[in-house]
């Protein structure tokens, strides 16, 4: 996710993807003396059994200094946990403003392009990667970002517990881990359960956009979400079931490379009813 979205390798891995941040995810997986954190204790794994399979996978690393520096003086600041449960978004950014929630931020480059860009808007970020959630809190803070929280945690558990019933304008799910063999499809983050908690933070009219450079993936997306309740594909009839690309979101360096490439991009929105 990547997510929740890690980029596996082997059976647990995947090519590099079009998203600059999350192919630096993979070269920096985890925090320096986290491994009492990455490494899954008894309780966390019957936790992980109740739940269900993940759809990431934690791997260890080192951190940059910019990282550990987002991590140990920002996240106390812009962090959010899961164990402080549902949210009070008008406490927490000081204001009411349209917000975007997006899982998956990788290393949080698109996410904070966006932020900057929309001063008006409220920005919740959900990421299980250390590099990525430190990356993000430093550009933002070096910025001076107010406008953005992150939470370092499992999303389909903050989803549940932690965002409010109908109140995010629009949802994001950009470049999740594709898990291209079909004995892996399984562990794919579109599946019922997380469409669900998608439409229940959504407003109505709220909208759900995803994008993929896995044509499989794209197909395997657009069918769940026609058999999903409450949501409408908003592609028109020549592009139909994708969107043309939109221009508000962010182009990174490796999907531009990719187009050059001829390797394609996917995106679907689907709008939530009433």
């Amino acid at each position: 996710m990547t997510d929740e979205t890690s980029k596996p390798q082997d059976d647990t891995s995947t090519p590099a993807p079009a998203d600059d941040a999350q192919q630096e995810s993979v070269q920096n997986e985890s925090v320096q003396n986290e491994s009492a954190q990455a490494t899954p204790s008894v309780a966390d794994e019957a936790v992980a059994r109740k739940r269900g399979i993940k759809s990431y996978v934690i791997r260890g690393g080192r951190m940059t200094q910019a990282q550990t520096r987002g991590l140990e003086e920002v996240f106390p600041r812009l962090g959010l946990r899961h164990e402080q449960g549902e949210l009070d978004l008008e406490a927490l950014f000081g204001r009411r403003a349209p917000l975007v929630i997006e899982v998956g931020f990788g290393m949080g480059k698109s996410l904070c392009e966006q932020a900057q860009a929309n001063p008006g808007t409220d920005f919740i970020g959900i990421e299980v990667h250390a590099p990525g959630v430190g990356k993000l809190l430093d550009d933002v803070d070096k910025l001076g970002l107010t406008n953005l929280r992150v939470y370092r945690h499992d999303a389909l558990e903050v989803l549940a517990d932690c965002v409010p019933a109908g109140c995010a304008d629009t949802f994001q799910l950009f470049f999740p881990d594709p898990w291209p063999k079909k004995k892996h499809h399984k562990r794919r983050i579109v599946q019922p359960a997380f469409v669900e908690l998608v439409r229940r933070v959504l407003k109505p009219g709220g909208h759900f956009h995803m994008a993929t450079d896995w044509e499989n993936y794209a197909e395997a997306m657009a069918e769940e979400m026609a058999e999903a309740p409450g949501f409408v594909n908003t592609a028109p009839a020549e592009s139909a079931p994708y969107v043309p690309r939109p221009d508000f979101r962010p182009l990174t360096k490796f999907e531009q490379r990719g187009e050059r490439l001829g390797h394609g991009v996917w995106d679907l929105i689907f709008v939530k009813q009433d």
